[in-house]
């Protein structure tokens, strides 16, 4: 990122920093392919940065779809270009898709993570179905209400949604719901509400316990996914290790061959992590 840009983003002026962007045409697939072959084959970090400021419009754009989180729009977009960093450095350009259809990804990934922990300091959530419940709430519900012109039920919720209404109730109360300081005083006495809580005697060691087994299970998979092609990598890390799993055909797509070929080289990496795996470490469901 330009030093010029990287200001704007400091000073928190949004039109300053778009007015720069548009200084930096979009890329044809021609001259893309030529400047992500450089980098990719060559380490030239002058096309990799060409690449970076000429995406970097993406990044406002996918910025705007996370509007309704009440988050800055400065923040997310920080994140997002942290992702389209992360995207270049692992783009192949020899797979011949276009990088922002790669990048796209990498960059909602990153903001999607800011969300999450800016959100609460008490994980929203903390399985890969509650992170998915929690972006597609309010989408699903908006879409909802323009239908049929009436506020959802949580029913109605749970049925376009797939999941039990206990889920969506839960959710609900957990976003509507932001952190408050426990220290802040109750009314005009000098009470705060950390006075007011009662110890419910948590186990720390259980605690540490589990972030250490999730800590070593975590390790276990990113060495087993090192096993891999990178093409068996970037179909596991696509089928089950991000918030929208894409499907075979869509993999198909991308790697121009059929879907059942895309569901053999699945089959195979997946073999490869068993292998890999040490025993009693799971793999992605």
């Amino acid at each position: 990122m330009s030093t010029t840009m990287a200001l704007s983003l400091r000073d928190n002026n949004i039109d300053k920093y778009v007015a720069e962007l548009r200084k930096h045409p979009v890329l044809s697939r021609e001259e893309e392919h030529a400047l992500a072959l450089r980098f990719h084959d060559d380490g030239d970090v002058a096309a990799a940065h060409k690449l970076v400021v000429s995406n970097l419009r993406f990044v406002v754009k996918v910025a705007h779809e996370f509007r309704g989180y009440h988050m800055k729009l400065l923040d997310l977009i920080q994140e997002g270009n942290i992702g389209l960093m992360m995207a270049v450095k692992k783009f192949d350009p020899h797979r011949g898709y276009r990088l922002i259809s790669y990048a796209v990804w990498w960059i909602r990934a990153y903001m999607k993570a800011f969300v999450m922990r800016t959100w609460s300091s008490v994980k929203l959530g903390t399985t890969q179905a509650s992170r998915k419940l929690f972006f597609k709430l309010r989408s699903t519900k908006a879409e909802l209400a323009d239908a049929t012109g009436e506020e959802p039920t949580n029913e109605a919720l749970a049925h376009e949604l797939g999941v039990d209404i206990s889920d969506v109730e839960e959710m609900e109360q957990r976003m509507a719901a932001r952190d408050f300081s426990l220290d802040a005083e109750l009314n005009d006495s000098r009470l705060s509400r950390v006075d007011m809580m009662a110890s419910d005697g948590d186990d720390q060691e259980q605690q540490l316990g589990d972030a250490e087994e999730r800590r070593i299970a975590e390790r276990s998979v990113s060495t087993a996914l090192k096993t891999l092609s990178d093409r068996e990598r970037y179909i596991v890390e696509q089928r089950f290790l991000t918030e929208e799993p894409k499907t075979l055909n869509e993999l198909g797509e991308e790697f121009g061959v059929s879907r059942e070929r895309v569901r053999q080289l699945e089959s195979r990496a997946m073999k490869k992590l068993r292998s890999a795996l040490p025993e009693g470490a799971a793999l992605p469901a």
